[in-house]
């Protein structure tokens, strides 16, 4: 069934998912859909959840509506089945068994609506012995082994915020598994069950490396490889006013570009002697403390030696490149990336902003059919939250 015109665009326009609120990493796949065009309606708890931030400025909950339906109370699980029975996707991110004791795992979504796709988001998997077990970004990639590869030698690993597991092993996993097994459903009219696992998604993202280490080009330690800071000409160095710049000369012409500019003919021919890079470091990082990050971008600007300021997050959308390309953008007063990828034919954009838990209850109801959402006993947006155990995120 077609979503109402209500100025949607994206090549997602027309699909319709159902998101049971969380954290983390469904959000933030829910909001890629919802960026591409899709209609999603967000079904949180009474009295909120979650990580202690202002809705308002939350942006993973753009461009969605949402309604609220207490799961624990009797009439909860068939008014999210109403939706199920309407929608191409679900997303959820409980920890395995929580969705059935709701009365909304993939049996009775499917039994409603077998062509639905059911995304499940968790951090160690629906299997295994540690699946049951409460964790967070930071475990899940530990155990995986690329924590241990971030980081200089001889201190502790480096934590990359939660962008590698979450978003990166996560989201975007789940979000790559929710749109094949899309695909499949049209072509075949059978949806099914998708497992996007923490661990699962950033060891694959590990793949090219793993490959490096077999054929005995990787060490299996940190700073001591081509791309982990081990590398002289890969990597980061300060400036005379404390601040960074990023070096990335691997190949030969821009490493010579890099050299030339740097004014390091001298020790040029370091770059093929392993033996040497300590010297070439030392020397590379003597430079840099010679001048400023600003006189280092101006003197690197409009070269192909790889180099470019290391910028904080309020910097950067302040960029000209960035500026240019419109990489962020503004709505509601927020600062924030811009959707991505782009296309050419669907265009994306910021449509709403982050939406308010409950807010949407009755234009959800209207749009998807679903009067049932307006019922009497529907939760109050301003009741506080009941305690629900076990109905973590990932």
């Amino acid at each position: 069934m077609a979503v109402p015109d209500k100025g949607v665009h994206g090549p997602l326009a027309g699909v319709r998912v159902v998101e049971l609120a969380g954290i983390g990493p469904g959000p933030f796949a829910a909001m890629l859909l919802a960026d591409l065009g899709a209609d999603v309606v967000r079904v949180d708890r009474p009295g909120g959840g979650g990580l202690a931030i202002d809705p308002a400025y939350d942006i993973t909950n753009r461009n969605k509506r949402s309604v609220l339906v207490d799961l624990k109370a009797p009439e909860g699980p068939a008014r999210v089945l109403d939706l199920v029975a309407r929608a191409d996707v679900l997303i959820e991110g409980y920890r395995p068994g929580v969705a059935e004791r709701l009365g909304v795992g993939p049996e009775p979504c499917h039994a409603r609506n077998p062509r639905l796709v059911y995304g499940r988001m968790t951090g160690w998997g629906q299997q295994g012995p540690l699946a049951r077990r409460a964790g967070h970004d930071i475990a899940y990639i530990a155990l995986t082994g690329t924590l241990g590869m971030i980081g200089a030698p001889g201190e502790p690993p480096t934590v990359p915020a939660n962008l590698l597991g979450d978003y990166a092993g996560g989201s975007l996993y789940l979000v790559v598994g929710v749109l094949a097994a899309l695909h499949h459903a049209r072509a075949t009219g059978a949806g099914q069950v998708v497992d996007a696992a923490i661990v699962d998604g950033t060891s694959h993202l590990s793949s090219m490396i793993r490959g490096m280490v077999a054929a005995g080009s990787w060490q299996d330690r940190r700073g001591a490889n081509l791309l982990d800071g081990g590398c002289p000409f890969y990597g980061t160095y300060e400036t005379a006013d404390g601040e960074f710049m990023a070096v990335g000369a691997l190949e030969q012409q821009f490493y010579d570009e890099f050299i030339a500019l740097i004014g390091l003919a001298d020790v040029a021919p370091a770059r093929k002697d392993l033996a040497r890079w300590g010297e070439l470091r030392e020397a590379v990082a003597a430079r840099f403390r010679t001048r400023t990050r600003a006189e280092w971008t101006a003197l690197f600007e409009g070269s192909d030696a790889c180099v470019a300021p290391v910028l904080s997050l309020g910097e950067a959308p302040h960029h000209p490149h960035l500026a240019a390309r419109g990489t962020f953008t503004e709505h509601g007063g927020i600062t924030q990336p811009a959707p991505a990828p782009r296309f050419s034919a669907t265009p994306t954009s910021v449509r709403s902003g982050p939406a308010r838990p409950g807010a949407d209850t009755a234009a959800v109801a209207h749009d998807w059919d679903v009067p049932d959402l307006l019922a009497p006993d529907a939760p109050d947006p301003a009741a506080p939250a009941p305690h629900h155990p076990g109905q973590e995120g990932a």
